[in-house]
């Protein structure tokens, strides 16, 4: 449990870190996120960022827990 821990702070450290270069990215605006402006009303789902990101984190976690 504390080597999972130390490893998961360690992780959120380094996004800290360089966030700035990860919000230039253009995760979040991908073709298939969906996005309905209204007068009054905004809805944003990113579709595609989700799976995009499940598919990395999936297969990080699967190398991960091959060792």
């Amino acid at each position: 449990m504390q080597k999972l821990l130390i490893t998961l702070g360690v992780i959120l450290l380094i996004l800290g870190i360089i966030w700035p270069l990860l919000s230039k990215l253009p995760f979040g605006r991908l073709p298939g996120d969906i996005y309905i402006e209204r007068e009054n009303f905004t809805f944003y789902f990113p579709l595609t960022t989700g799976i995009l990101i499940s598919i990395v984190l999936s297969v990080l976690l699967w190398l991960w827990m091959r060792k």
